[in-house]
This record gives C-alpha cells, structure tokens and sequence, in this order.
C-alpha cells in the first residue's frame, strides 16, 4: 500500500526533552588530583580505582563515547563546603594535614599531604558536572571522584569520606539554580548515614538508599524516615546479605519508582557505590553487572519522565578492581544510550 504525500502524514511530536537526551552526550568528569590522596598499603579506598576505571573505558571503546571534562578548583570552595558542613570541621581538616606520611581522621580515613586538596577538587568535579548538565552541554555525567562523601557527617570525616559531595551538590543545584526538588539514590552497599542526616529534616531533598543491613554504619533501618517537615522524604530500603539482583531490582522497580513519581523531581543525583557487587571483598549483597546496567536503566528511565533526563551520578565505593571496572563500564553504557 502506498504512503499518503508527506503533507498529509502525521508527524509524530517529540518533546524537548526526548530531542535533548538524544543528542547530547555524558559527561565523564575526573581529575588527576584524585590520584594524590593516599591511603596506605591494605586500605580497599586506593588510587587503582580510579586507573582501573579509566583502563577498563579505554580498552572497552565506552570512552569514545564519552565527554572528558577535567574540573578546576571551584572559586567558591569553601562556601559550598559548608553549605553542609560545619565551618569548624572544614578549618579542622587543613590543620590535620600531614607534611608527610598519613595521618587518621578516624580508625577508617587516612589523610595524606594532597587529601584535602583531592577532596576540595572531588566536590568541585560534582559542581562541574551540575553546571555543564544544566548550561545543556551534557545530559548526564559520571563523576571519577575520590574520596567519596556519603558517610562524611556535619562535623567530622568517616568511613573514608571527607566532604559529603552528593549532599553539596544537592545544595548547590538549589541554591545556584533555584530548583526546588532534589532526588539523592543512594545504592552503595553501605548507608550514606552522612546524606541522610544532611536533609533529615528536609522536604525538598528526598533520600533513596537501597543498601545491606544489617551492616556498616548500622543506620539505614526502615523505620528512618525523616523527621518534622521532611517525614516521609527519606526512604530505607535495607537488603539482607545475599539479596541479589532479584531482590534489588523489585525495590527499584517498584518503591524507587513510586518515590519517584510522587516526589516529581527537578534533578536526581546518585551515589553510584559498586561495592554491592558479587565480587566485591568488603560486602555481600551479590549484584552482576547486569544488574547494575538494569538499575541504571530505571533511574535514567525516571529522570527522562520527571526531570528531562538530567543526572549526575558521584563513584562513591567499590573495591574490587575488575568488578567496580566492570560495574561502571555498564552503568556509563546505559548513561550514554550506547
């Protein structure tokens, strides 16, 4: 059967937002900083995380794909530092910074002399990324930071954290943009107790942690759910040892997407934690790569409904090299529709 003229057929409306996804490209955004914060010999947070992530996009062809975008030192640094930390906490830190060797924050997080510089630069990567993806230059970005911030509480370092940089960068796309509803996923394998408590009381950021428990830090029960105003905009969703990619995958299918849906947010932000893998030597929750492709494809699917596709997602853990290599690999293929 022959087609009617091209005036007559019926052209198919595509919204702003679909042309936009289609054709701008994700950010990968890291820094040679990152590299001079040391740990020590034994400690599972290494710079190898970061190389072993760069070796595995490179030799994959994923970085092709890719927009590298190296950040500067934000100008305003220690102004969005502490948007979310204490003022006395982020002076504190530069005091404790080593001449030499490492110095312990807490019985988890080592300083070296270039750590507070890599952690200042970690969260001005984060801002990086948010500018780029609301000027239009990018959909969505990957932020290759270190340290990761999901532990990192008001006044003091944890569980390898320094500065919390998905919780600034939640205040930061309030603050400088004016949106009015930040979504924060976390799915490290370890609560962000430290995001958490950043917007507990808070009903314009809402907290999502699909996480193992019980388990570190020994928050993250179901029962915290926000208090005051912000009730009801924190959702835990703990996972016993084992769970799986079945068990993982329903709470994103089903209590991520009603959050979302309810929640209808300007922006989500992720704290990409792969240490939920089943090769991961720290944790037990038996995630594949596919299911970390799967999730990433639920999350990129609700940030096209709700939010005109805009993501920017901070490597939080993850500890075995070729697993948390892996892992990222599928999560920026989904990013980028490859």
């Amino acid at each position: 059967m022959a087609l009617p003229p091209p005036s007559e057929r019926k052209k198919k409306k595509i919204h702003l937002s679909e042309r936009i996804c289609c054709s701008l490209p994700t950010g990968f955004i890291t820094s040679p900083i990152y590299l001079s914060h040391e740990t020590g010999d034994g400690h599972p947070e290494t710079p190898g995380r970061l190389l072993a992530i760069h070796d595995y996009i490179k030799k994959t062809g994923i970085a092709s794909f890719l927009r590298f975008v190296t950040p500067i030192p934000h100008p305003e640094i220690s102004e969005w530092i502490t948007s979310i930390h204490h003022p006395g906490y982020y002076q504190s830190l530069h005091h404790k910074i080593p001449t030499q060797g490492l110095s312990n924050l807490d019985p988890d997080t080592p300083i070296s002399p270039l750590s507070v510089t890599a952690a200042e630069m970690a969260v001005s990567g984060v801002l990086t990324a948010i500018d780029e993806v609301m000027a239009g230059r990018l959909q969505n970005a990957f932020c290759a930071i270190r340290p990761p911030g999901h532990h990192a509480e008001l006044n003091r370092a944890m569980g390898f954290c320094l500065f919390n940089n998905v919780a600034i960068g939640a205040r930061y796309l309030q603050k400088q943009y004016g949106l009015t509803r930040i979504f924060i996923i976390d799915w490290d394998v370890h609560h962000g107790n430290g995001t958490q408590n950043s917007f507990y009381a808070d009903p314009t950021v809402f907290y999502f942690s699909a996480h193992q428990y019980p388990f570190y830090p020994g928050t993250g029960s179901v029962k915290e759910r926000g208090v005051d105003y912000g009730e009801g905009f924190t959702v835990n969703c703990p996972l016993p040892a084992g769970a799986g990619d079945r068990k993982f995958l329903n709470l994103f299918n089903k209590t991520l997407a009603n959050a979302v849906a309810g929640f209808k947010p300007d922006f989500i932000l992720i704290s990409a934690g792969f240490d939920a893998h089943r090769d991961d030597p720290l944790a037990n929750l038996q995630v594949t790569d596919e299911g970390f492709s799967e999730i990433t494809t639920i999350v990129k699917g609700l940030a096209g409904t709700y939010c005109g596709g805009r993501i920017v997602s901070c490597l939080e853990g993850g500890y075995d090299l070729s697993a948390l290599a892996s892992a990222v690999g599928k999560h920026l293929t989904v990013l980028a529709g490859m």
